[in-house]
């Protein structure tokens, strides 16, 4: 679509629970254990969630605050995924020690590397606090006796339901988490770009981090005398192997969800927000990869920025996908009419439709407005630190920091135009007389002068901008096309579906609080007459091997394992050859924040590692298809066998509870 259609369409827009569906909140899993157990699911609601004893919920951990992890021995010891970690890996890296490229693997507790700025986080309880603060506690007042009550305690209130309950969550934070083992990208990003969010997929996503403590156990900032954590759980390691149908649970953080918006807002995500936003990170990633392919250092030092970008890019392209395929506006409109039949004579909920749509006429603009914004000058450091600045990798880099300056100014002062552009930027375009030319000017300055006058009242009219749109929302923080009134509304609205739907299994949409998920490995038929099976092997990654491309060039040892077919105990027959299993499908409804969650077996053992949705997924944050939605893991055999027999890390295994 070219990009003065979606400017038009845009322009126009801004005018007047099914099988295995659900994220469930632990402390309230009792009400879905009937159905977990008709799925084979073997443990009681108190095993997933207590606070009176250790429960499965005391070995999973915010990863970072943006990912997931878990507990997988009583010494501290971390899994998740190989992307998680990736910024601390790059962090850690360098071109004479490229962990990236080659991997990393601590022989012994002294060589684990400190992950500094990284930190996980445990739940210690959730609890509903509607009536508290309908009584007149305010929220300030119950999170600062929560974090009062020990050391390393964190707090928020999170609104579930559009604020219809609202729920305490208290953490207990550790700061220092140390890499102990990743496998070279190769293995841990197998595919790269090209395989992402697609299958079958052969890709090794996991690393391992170590959580350390003082040595009362409590939270403590790093000291090389600080020692393992001891957890109150870990999970168990499932080798035994898995079969299609067999129950599976994710228990993680998932980040946002939107499965009750309206037909309005699936319009705009689809034929607005999401063709823009994979537009211009196209041209941003374009650019960022050539300069990959000129040069090692800079291929490390774009790595992270450059996966940050390419995973959002390819998620919303199967996204489109998904909704066009679906009809997800059409359903929801047709959904959302009949719920107004219904509410026609009810005052409550009469207009509750017509208001939102009315709102979302309104705020369409001044959303448009933060993603381009977000998406171009957004991106754009202003200036640039001194230490960057000087490091003599700059100037290898400089034309292509020059040239994501030109594209940013570009795709902003097209896409934003008349009252809706800055006059800071529209006026520095009349003056220098082209939006490359200005764009080249700021880029000089941020790159050269020290005093940056000009930077420094641009990024302020950025700031002032931003502060406005969010103004005119009456949200201080924006993650989707919402805003103040609108939460009103869907509160109501919420209720009224639920007093009419009463069918229907309502959660509440994810917002990065722990949840449980539950599903079966299963397949699934891609397209008429192709189905696709639920398990990858070992005989996949060899086929997809290529010396000549650096996501597909794997290390040179695994193609030796494969020769000589020495695997050890990770050894099996699958389909009448002898092999490694390498990943999994499963029908969790999962999403990012899910990333690193551990995908457990009915007896809360470990069976495999979530990094993944297929593509046709993507579009679960709004809809999800049971026949086709589908949570992609990495198999545990695999991880244990990389540790084992390419890692050369066996000793991990030790510390580890291996069950068959």
């Amino acid at each position: 679509m070219k990009r003065t259609l979606l400017l038009v369409l845009c322009t126009l827009l801004a005018l007047p629970a099914l099988a295995d569906e659900g994220m469930w909140l632990p402390s309230l899993i009792q009400s879905r254990i009937k159905e977990m157990r008709a799925k084979g699911f073997r443990l009681s609601a108190e095993d997933i969630y207590s606070i009176n004893k250790a429960s499965m919920k005391d070995a999973v951990v915010s990863f970072g605050g943006f990912c997931t992890g878990e507990l997988i021995s009583d010494r501290g010891l971390v899994l998740t995924n190989h992307h998680c970690g990736y910024n601390a890996i790059q962090a850690l890296s360098s071109v004479d020690h490229d962990y990236l490229t080659y991997g990393f693997w601590a022989m012994s507790p002294a060589e684990e590397l400190p992950a500094e700025g990284l930190f996980v986080r445990f739940l210690v309880r959730m609890e509903e606090v509607t009536d508290r603060i309908a009584a007149g506690e305010t929220p300030d007042e119950i999170i600062a006796r929560a974090t009062a009550e020990g050391k390393g305690y964190r707090a928020s209130i999170e609104q579930m339901y559009y604020g219809n309950q609202q729920f305490l969550f208290v953490y207990r934070q550790y700061d220092d988490v140390r890499l102990v083992g990743t496998p070279p990208s190769s293995i841990g990003k197998f595919g790269g770009d090209t395989d992402n969010w697609i299958w079958p997929r052969h890709t090794g996503d996991f690393s391992l981090f170590r959580i350390y403590a003082g040595a009362d156990n409590e939270p403590a900032a790093y000291a090389p005398d600080n020692v393992p954590y001891r957890p109150r759980h870990h999970f168990p390691i499932d080798v035994s192997g898995i079969e299609e149908g067999d129950f599976t649970m994710i228990y993680g953080f998932p980040g946002s969800t939107q499965q009750y918006i309206l037909a309005d807002a699936v319009d705009y995500i689809q034929k607005c927000s999401d063709p823009v936003k994979i537009a211009i990170r196209t041209a941003r990633l374009d650019l960022m990869g050539a300069a990959q392919q000129s040069d090692p250092a800079l291929r490390i030092f774009y790595a992270a920025r450059h996966a940050i970008i390419a995973n959002p890019w390819k998620k919303w392209q199967g996204e489109v996908l998904g909704l066009e395929r679906l009809r997800t506006a059409e359903r929801k409109r047709a959904y959302e009419q009949a719920f107004e039949a219904w509410a026609a004579d009810k005052p409550a909920y009469r207009t509750v439709v017509a208001d939102m749509k009315q709102e979302y006429q309104r705020i369409i603009p001044i959303f448009f407005n933060l993603e381009v914004l977000s998406e171009t000058l957004g991106t754009l450091p202003m200036p640039y630190p001194t230490a960057e600045r000087e490091d003599p990798l700059f100037e290898a880099r400089r034309p292509t920091e020059r040239a994501l300056w030109q594209l940013a100014l570009n795709e902003y002062a097209e896409l934003c135009r008349g009252e809706r552009q800055l006059s800071a930027v529209r006026e520095g375009i009349a003056r220098w007389g082209s939006p490359d030319a200005y764009a080249d000017h700021l880029f000089t300055l941020a790159a050269d002068d020290p005093q940056q006058a000009e930077l420094a009242e641009l990024k302020q009219a950025i700031r002032t901008d931003i502060d406005t749109l969010r103004n005119q929302l009456g949200l201080k923080v924006v993650r989707n096309l919402h805003s103040a009134r609108l939460n009103d509304l869907y509160a109501v609205y919420l209720r009224g579906l639920q007093e009419w739907d009463r069918e229907r299994a309502f959660f509440p949409d994810a917002n990065s609080t722990l949840r449980v998920a539950y599903g079966s490995v299963a397949g699934y038929e891609y397209a008429d007459g192709e189905y696709h099976k639920p398990l990858t092997t070992l005989d996949g990654i060899i086929a997809k091997d290529d010396p000549t491309i650096y996501d597909y060039d794997i290390p040179q040892r695994l193609r030796d394992l494969y020769a000589s077919k020495e695997y050890g105990r990770w050894g099996t027959w699958i389909d009448g050859r002898y092999t490694v299993p390498v990943c999994f499908l499963a029908t969790n409804q999962t999403t990012g924040g899910n990333s690193g969650s551990p995908v457990l077996n009915g007896r809360g053992e470990l069976i495999g590692l979530n990094f993944d949705r297929t593509w046709r997924s993507t579009m679960s944050d709004l809809e999800f298809d049971p026949t086709i939605c589908r949570n992609i893991a990495v198999d545990i055999r695999y991880v244990l066998f990389v540790i084992d027999r390419v890692g050369g890390a066996g000793y991990l295994l030790d510390e580890m509870t291996l069950r068959k």
